[in-house]
């Protein structure tokens, strides 16, 4: 499955939670309504407290202690309108990492603030790692592939966040919603994918996914996500239209085995949103020579 510590990929973006699979025939009123409303969800998603527009900080943690807070001395330092000049102490070890908070502070789990703490130990797995608060700051850590430790830091009273104008996409083309075929690979296959901080993890392949654009036959490696498909890809609108690094796809396993490729359903990663997020880079096999004019595009252009 995707094990990308940075994304807990398929619980990513909230693009991903709906995978795009198309529920009508490409070119119909049901098609470009489910879309529609696919791509509303996606902004709604990326909007929510605690997302990707909320991030203000990332730190790598040490083993051991990491003292936190807003005075100059923390080892983490964080904003003085989020933080008192001391938080608290991250403890970190190879088998969990704990919170200890300062004399008189406390904070709550997100979504349950009847139960203030001054210690608990936070859960660190990919995709349902602990957000923790206290006013407008929120806390969370993850562990990346190599057990490093790295702090995530969000004020969902952001300016980013209120500045956001919202995603921006292609009209809907009906002509690259693509039928495909899909090859699996063997059980065990792997993949190297590289992040934009230049590490690489071995990623499970699911397999090999193929279809034409004007007459030419393509394909990309997919990577496995519970049985779904997780496709990193760029084509040649990285340069002036979309996200320089890439753009994401998931796949929803079809049960009648008619595969779709809808690159209107393409999304772009946390990077292009946050600089506080580190996402993988498509593999050398997913780059298109060719324009793919579909799907979400970028505003730093």
């Amino acid at each position: 499955m995707a094990t990308f510590p940075a994304l807990a990929l398929l619980a990513l973006c909230a693009a991903a939670a709906s995978a795009a699979t198309p529920a009508a025939d490409p070119g119909t009123r049901a098609w470009v309504e489910d879309l529609e409303a696919w791509r509303a969800n996606a902004d709604k998603g990326l909007r929510r407290d605690n997302g990707w527009l909320t991030l203000v900080g990332r730190h790598v943690l040490r083993y051991g202690d990491n003292r936190v807070g807003s005075a100059p001395d923390n080892d983490v330092v964080l904003d003085a309108a989020l933080s008192p000049a001391r938080l608290g102490t991250v403890r970190v070890d190879e088998r969990r990492v704990r919170l200890d908070l300062a004399p008189g502070i406390t904070m709550h789990e997100v979504g349950d603030p009847a139960r203030p703490f001054a210690t608990a130990t936070l859960s660190t797995d990919p995709g349902k790692a602990s957000w923790v608060a206290r006013g407008r700051l929120s806390v969370q850590v993850i562990r990346r592939s190599d057990g490093q430790a790295v702090l995530r830091v969000a004020d969902n009273e952001s300016p980013h966040r209120a500045r956001f104008a919202g995603r921006i996409w292609f009209d809907p083309k009906a002509s690259l919603a693509r039928p495909a075929t899909f090859t699996p690979y063997p059980k065990g296959t792997r993949i190297p994918i590289a992040n934009v901080l230049n590490e690489i993890s071995l990623e499970d392949a699911a397999g090999r996914i193929a279809f034409a654009i004007d007459g030419r036959e393509y394909a990309f490696d997919a990577v496995d996500d519970d049985g779904d498909l997780f496709i990193i890809f760029r084509d040649a609108t990285s340069a002036d239209a979309t996200y320089p690094p890439g753009r994401f796809i998931a796949i929803r396993r079809p049960a009648d085995g008619r595969w779709t490729i809808d690159f209107n359903r393409a999304y772009n990663p946390p990077c292009a949103f946050s600089a506080y997020t580190s996402c993988p880079l498509p593999p050398p096999q997913n780059v298109l020579p060719v324009r793919v004019e579909a799907g979400e595009r970028f505003r730093g252009h």
